[in-house]
């Protein structure tokens, strides 16, 4: 059985209006794909956040000697604090050891300084 469609439309038209629905389609997905990617730029934006530059923060050495006074289990000894609140240097500590990947018991921390 052969059906016979009879229409007013031409196999050059045919074409016209095939690569005009793929056109639509393609901008249609690159217009979605820039949606996401500004989206996603602006979510990353807000979880940035740089260590300021003057900290130091050195990996603690793997087999350290026992300090003289007794520290907090999973401490990495004492750090000097030269005109820094202790939450500010806590704070710090934070920020570099998120950046740097690493549990903060990790770290050692000798001293922190604010730059002025």
């Amino acid at each position: 059985m052969f059906f016979v469609l009879k229409s007013d439309i031409t196999v050059l038209e045919a074409l016209g209006y095939s690569i005009l629905g793929l056109a639509i389609v393609f901008a249609a997905l690159i217009l979605l794909m820039v949606i996401i990617k500004i989206q996603s730029a602006l979510m990353n934006k807000g979880r940035k956040s740089e260590a300021p530059t003057s900290v130091s923060a050195a990996p603690a050495p793997v087999a350290a000697p026992a300090p003289a006074k007794a520290v907090a289990p999973g401490s990495a000894g004492e750090v000097k604090l030269f005109d820094v609140p202790d939450k500010t240097a806590a704070m710090i500590m934070a920020i570099v050891a998120d950046s740097l990947k690493k549990p903060l018991n990790e770290l050692r921390f000798k001293s922190i300084k604010e730059v002025k």
